[in-house]
């Protein structure tokens, strides 16, 4: 036995008492859809989890006239302080139900039950505390005084944090004073189902969230509804411009936040072993499947072979398996069709020349999954260099100036995040200054807070999430005219 045998410490799904199927949550209640139902699964082990129902046309417009109605009547006419008793009853709600939620995402999702456990969940109710806190504070938002709601929000939230992205929207809409009709991925509805309950214990009144499930149709049909205010998009770049296109002209306002190819650059008075750590955070969380994630690692050649040393060294430590052992480091890709983008993405990497190192790790035999990947001897025009991958996969390139390795990371057309890693403070605020990345990270990566807005320039979309800018893509200042579809 080596100190990375493990006997298997499995979380209980007993904790979960999921239906056998979920239909559309519309007006404060579970009802049933007019499309067919399809079959949400574990990407683990491809057994069917439950059925959920598909959305129509017409159950999209169902849902945005509950949202208007509950805008109009009920939470447009409450008063902040009051709104806010009901975010921080939710956000209680979600500590009181972590464990269950923490056990349905890592069943839906695939991700390690120790992402889910001890990062996702407890962000979750973070965002609801905190935004719960502004509802009576909205002069402080920064439009002046008495700004004012949109009306009917539109979101529409990807399947690598399905509740994280949930409360990135549905907390600030709400605090704000509009009601919400969203839409989950269609790999990833559970959690969101699950919430629909929470709102039902918290007796959030009927109307004001409204989760409804379905395909890209769904999400359609949702955007360009003539009853919407706002549209909020977290997903793809090719999404995003089609949503882009559909509004343009509209007075919808939209926050799109999409992908990105982030740059880790480390300099070499960098702390290594910490930088380390941080390569891993920044790439192989969540399996890749994170829009800030560091997919290109920027290091200065003086330092190289020791950073690819120790990485791959590092790396091979991970165990890879079933994701609701607590000691699982890398779960399952979330579908199929993503495995497919990231093996075809892959091996374009062989073909035009660069050299690929995987980690030895057991694959399981049912499942989809891919082992942690890095790819030297990398140039910027290598497609793995320029396309968002989407997995645990990461690109080494290197640079011997300051200037150079700024030039290597804005040599993109995405603009959602990067890291620095030295241990000069004069050093890393010139370099961040150069950088066109809507977050940076410094000596550090994937690190989020509630309060720290979070967004991107260029493909990666507009607008911005968390702390008072969130807040503030959801008002408009008190002599503009809200809520009038």
């Amino acid at each position: 036995m080596t100190f990375l045998d493990y006997a298997p410490a499995l979380e209980s799904t007993s904790i979960l008492n999921l239906k056998p199927s979920y239909g559309l949550f519309i007006g404060g209640e579970f009802v049933d859809g007019s499309g067919s139902a399809f079959a949400t699964i574990s990407p683990a082990t491809e057994a069917t989890i439950t059925q959920v129902a598909s959305a129509t046309e017409g159950d999209v417009d169902r849902a945005v006239r509950s949202a208007r109605t509950a805008y109009d009547k009920t939470w447009s006419k409450m008063s902040g302080s009051e709104r806010g008793k009901y975010l921080f009853r939710i956000a209680r709600l979600i500590q009181e139900r972590s464990r269950e939620l923490a056990v349905a995402e890592t069943l839906d999702n695939g991700k390690p039950i120790r992402e889910t456990r001890d990062v996702d969940i407890p962000l979750v109710a973070a965002w609801f505390f905190y935004y719960a806190g502004w509802a009576d504070k909205l002069e402080y938002a920064g439009l002046g005084p008495k700004p004012r709601s949109l009306g009917v929000a539109a979101q529409i939230i990807p399947w690598n944090f399905p509740l994280l992205m949930l409360a990135w929207k549905i907390a600030p809409a709400l605090a704000a004073g509009n009601t919400v009709v969203l839409k989950p991925a269609e790999t990833t509805p559970l959690t969101a189902l699950l919430f629909a309950e929470i709102c039902q214990q918290a007796q959030l009144p009927p109307g004001v969230v409204n989760i409804i499930t379905g395909a890209g149709a769904t999400g359609a049909a949702l955007v360009a509804h003539p009853g919407i205010n706002k549209v909020a998009f977290t997903g793809s770049t090719p999404v995003g411009r089609t949503i882009a296109q559909t509004l343009a002209g509209t007075e919808t306002k939209v926050t799109l936040e999409l992908g990105g190819k982030g740059a880790n650059i480390i300099f070499e008075d960098a702390a290594i072993d910490q930088a380390i750590e941080g390569i891993v955070s920044g790439i192989f969380f969540n399996q890749g499947h994170v829009c800030c994630a560091g997919s290109r690692l920027l290091v200065q050649e003086n330092i190289h072979d020791d950073v690819v040393a120790r990485l791959q060294k590092r790396l091979s430590t991970l165990r890879m398996g079933d994701p609701l052992d607590k000691n699982t480091d890398i779960g399952a890709v979330n579908s199929r069709a993503q495995l497919e983008r990231i093996t075809e993405i892959t091996d374009s990497g062989e073909v035009e020349g660069a050299t690929r190192w995987t980690s030895s790790c057991a694959i399981p035999e049912k499942g989809f999954w891919f082992a942690p990947t890095v790819f030297t001897d990398v140039h910027t025009s290598h497609r793995i260099a320029r396309d968002e991958i989407f997995g645990p996969v990461l690109s080494v390139l290197t640079f011997r100036t300051p200037e150079e390795a700024i030039a290597k990371a804005n040599n993109t057309p995405y603009g959602l995040s990067a890291g620095i890693w030295t241990e000069k403070a004069s050093r890393m605020l010139a370099v961040a200054d150069k950088l066109r990345a809507g977050v940076i990270w410094a000596n550090t990566f994937n690190k989020f807070d509630p309060a720290s807005p979070f967004g991107g320039y260029q493909e990666s979309g507009y607008g911005r999430e968390g702390g008072r800018h969130g807040l503030a893509g959801y008002l408009m200042p008190s002599d503009w005219k809200a809520g009038a579809k």
